[in-house]
Formats: structure tokens, C-alpha cells, sequence
């Protein structure tokens, strides 16, 4: 069975359109690459491109989903804590 990867909901969906084209690509190519080989617990996904760098931090729920909790553009070096407390927040709403 694979994964299927899906977006929490029009927040999440709002973030990743934000985002340049080429970092779109890459998101969908990691979520690609997890739909065929699985995951496991909270991970983040990670996007390079000329534009610079961003996130999508996702968690795993039942049925062999990766919920996307929220996508953003990194601007510091390390991850803000901001950043991963609303992840965590958003993870709490998904049906696990």
C-alpha cells in the first residue's frame, strides 16, 4: 500500500502557492518520492531553489498519510522555534 500525501487544509495550500515556482516542483517531487517509498513520525520536507530555501513540515497519520502542516520560506539559518510550534499546533488537528 502507499503513502498519500495531502495538505492539513486552504492555509497549508495558501502557503505552498506563496512559494516560488521552482520550490512548488520540488515539493511535489519530495511528495512523489514519499508516496512511493513511506515515512516515518514528524519530518520536514526541504526545498532549494534560486529563490532561496523553504520548509514543509509534515506528520504521519493513520491510513499512511503525510499530512503537510505548514509550509515556509526559510529566512535564518536554524528553524524558528515559531515556526515549529504552529507545525506542532496544526499537527494536533489532524485525524490521526
Amino acid at each position: 500500500m502507499s503513502w498519500i500525501v495531502e495538505l492539513l487544509d486552504a492555509r497549508v495550500r495558501d502557503e505552498l502557492e506563496a512559494l516560488f515556482f521552482e520550490m512548488r516542483a520540488r515539493f511535489r517531487r519530495i511528495a512523489e518520492l514519499i508516496q512511493v517509498h513511506g515515512l516515518e513520525a514528524m519530518r520536514e520536507m526541504r526545498m532549494k531553489g534560486r529563490d532561496g530555501i523553504s520548509r514543509a513540515i509534515y506528520v504521519t497519520a493513520r491510513n499512511r498519510r503525510a499530512v503537510v502542516v505548514r509550509v515556509f520560506v526559510k529566512q535564518t539559518r536554524k528553524t524558528p522555534r515559531r515556526e515549529i510550534d504552529l507545525a506542532l499546533e496544526r499537527a494536533r488537528e489532524v485525524d490521526s
